[in-house]
């Protein structure tokens, strides 16, 4: 290849890269990772300290176990005149590779066990969001707070998926993976989730949370998350719950607490009942309006004047 051609490929593939962000959101895979994601909360980076521990507890085996297995292929070759020895058991191998993995299974549980407790712990909680999966929708309740919303998949997306066009990443960055309205919670506060479903089986799943959830008629699952970082965080539901299970998308604006605070404010407003008229019933004190004393006044006068 040529100096032009070299340049020119280097000038594709970083055109390439520039493109592919358009897809990506914040905490999302990036191109060419390998390793688990490290999320933005307290959970996913729970899940995540207990995945490199046990990846290197792996690689420490797996190296002294293939390292063994090398060594002794190549020093008691045949070719060297090795003969393999005769025994049908030996006693101390067999406590030695009974004990030692059981001891480092109990090291790799006690630490996960501990992670996997304060999952589920949504004690302390400062506030609470009910979860519901409709086909195909969820809808969103702020536990004492007198607001909800429904989300579902955003117009765009949805012309397009109909439509038969290929998306692409400038005309749709987000295809599939938008929605109307916004699940708006505060960042650096514990938020306790109660998930159901009203008809089937849904999963509510946001990758950079860490945790994934079954939402099921007539059930009751908690969850809990305390958001990090600022940002827009996508995700799916995870369940095979119909035909259009593939458009039913998540996205969760986190907010600095102050901004969601004037968020949740601005939303109780919109949300807010009309306020009744003054007009519009009669006053519950028992005693007449004015206007009905006149009026009682001016028969009785007349009917006197009458008889008169």
């Amino acid at each position: 290849m040529n100096g032009v051609g070299l340049k020119r490929c280097v000038a594709g593939l970083a055109a390439a890269a520039m493109a592919i962000p358009a897809w990506a959101q914040s905490a999302d895979p990036k191109p060419w990772q390998l390793n688990m994601g490290r999320g933005v909360t307290a959970t996913s980076q729970n899940a995540y300290e207990a995945h490199m521990f046990a990846l290197w507890v792996c690689v420490v085996i797996g190296v002294l176990v293939f390292g063994a297995m090398g060594y002794a292929m190549f020093k008691f070759r045949k070719s060297k005149g090795a003969v393999a020895a005769q025994f049908s058991h030996n006693t101390t191998a067999e406590i030695i590779w009974t004990v030692v993995p059981v001891i480092i299974l109990v090291v790799m549980a006690w630490p996960a066990t501990a992670k996997l407790i304060a999952m589920y712990d949504t004690r302390d909680s400062e506030m609470t969001v009910k979860i519901t999966g409709y086909q195909w929708l969820w809808k969103y309740e702020y536990l004492g707070e007198g607001v909800e919303m429904t989300s579902r998949l955003d117009r765009d997306s949805d012309n397009m998926r109909q439509s038969g066009k290929r998306p692409t990443a400038e005309t749709n960055p987000n295809y599939l993976l938008d929605v109307d309205n916004y699940l708006v919670l505060p960042t650096d506060t514990k938020i306790r989730f109660v998930v159901t479903a009203d008809d089937v089986i849904h999963a509510w799943w946001v990758p950079a949370l860490g945790w994934k959830q079954d939402a099921i008629p007539g059930i009751i699952n908690e969850a809990w998350t305390e958001i990090r970082e600022p940002g827009v965080y996508r995700g799916q539901c995870a369940e095979l719950c119909g035909k259009d299970h593939g458009f039913m998308p998540i996205v969760v604006r986190a907010l600095p607490p102050a901004e969601y605070a004037q968020w949740l404010a601005a939303e109780k407003v919109r949300q807010a009942p009309p306020a009744d008229t003054a007009d519009s019933a009669a006053p519950a004190t028992g005693v007449a309006p004015a206007g009905a004393a006149v009026d009682t006044t001016v028969q009785t006068t007349t009917a006197a004047a009458t008889a008169g």
